[in-house]
């Protein structure tokens, strides 16, 4: 059943945490974090989502806070260190933060570079790892089919995993996958899962050779369950830089998928310069174990977020319950 307003209202903390590197265009990760039956939980869609997308990641909150507590498999997740849009030199500080990780997804296609400044960046990535670590690359759609054709060629040298959402729409990632599918890389879709009406819909086009799959946005782990069943396709569980609390969701939902081929993006409390939590989810010889956090209230106190913008969510907090009690 859903909780109320009222009772999510009751226990809710907005929180604003520095980043270590900008990430995503943010210096701060903001998130509401509430305090259910089942233990701690967090809302924190981007800002920029509408409140219909947003009321998807509150029905994740309420299910992880409420809801059954899932049955995991196991009790630790491989995971893989995550690499913002850095300079080369700067590659081995940021990479030094995840403990263990062999696997690395690097950013690329930002607005701001070039391809040629990707290519030096992943070039760093494969001299940090030497030539047994894994790199994928992570470009949010911001490719055209032309464009990823040319820097999947450019980067072909370093021994791609995989290329993750390289173009935006579904059409787009079946044709680079044609173009592409003599080189033996992959393709992994994401926002063509998470911000798709139909999830489901990259899979039966055969637009893609694996899936990135994220609690939050999806709604929930028994929503992502489903789709991962449906889709019938290899699975990378990742989080959208979540405060050690949905990370948490996210390692419950590895937690919970029988078969696991890839390291899954869960590592990322590495970027965070603060966390709610003394025990934060941080890579540990390329793991991060799967279980529940404890909330500090003293770092609740610390990093809690202006009066305006805890106004903010608690307002998107009341219309999002709105529009999941219609439901």
């Amino acid at each position: 059943m859903l909780p109320t307003i009222d009772d999510l209202l009751a226990t809710a903390r907005v929180v604003s945490l520095p980043l270590r590197t900008r990430f995503r265009g943010i210096d701060t990760r903001e998130a509401l974090i509430l305090e259910g039956p089942r233990g701690a939980t967090e809302f924190s869609p981007f800002v920029e989502y509408d409140d219909a997308e947003a009321a998807t990641w509150l029905a994740a909150a309420i299910d992880f806070g409420w809801g059954e507590e899932p049955a995991v498999f196991r009790s630790s997740v491989r995971v893989n260190a995550t690499l913002p849009v850095v300079d080369p030199s700067r590659v081995a500080e940021v990479l030094d933060r995840f403990s263990g990780c062999r696997t690395v997804k690097v950013k690329v296609a930002d607005p701001s570079q070039r391809i040629a400044d990707d290519v030096e960046r992943v070039r760093a990535v494969r001299e940090y790892l030497g030539p047994e670590g894994r790199i994928r690359l992570d470009a949010n759609g911001g490719w055209t089919i032309d464009e990823a054709e040319r820097a999947v060629h450019a980067m072909a040298e370093f021994d791609l995993e995989y290329l993750e959402q390289p173009c935006a729409s579904v059409d787009e990632l079946a044709q680079l996958r044609e173009r592409i599918r003599y080189m033996g890389i992959g393709i992994a879709a994401d926002e063509s899962v998470r911000k798709a009406e139909d999830p489901l819909a990259v899979a039966r086009a055969g637009a893609a050779d694996l899936l990135v799959i994220k609690a939050q946005p999806l709604g929930g782990i028994a929503a992502a369950e489903r789709i991962i069943a449906e889709a019938g396709l290899p699975v990378v569980i990742s989080s959208a830089l979540d405060t050690s609390i949905g990370l948490s969701m996210g390692a419950h939902l590895a937690g919970v998928v029988p078969v696991l081929d890839y390291d899954c993006g869960l590592g990322t409390a590495a970027l965070l310069e603060a966390d709610v939590t003394e025990e934060p989810l941080f890579p540990v010889d390329g793991c991060i174990p799967v279980r529940r956090i404890d909330v500090s209230s003293t770092l609740l106190d610390r990093h809690e977020a202006s009066a305006d913008r805890r106004d903010w969510w608690l307002d998107r907090l009341r219309r999002c319950h709105a529009l999941l009690a219609r439901e």
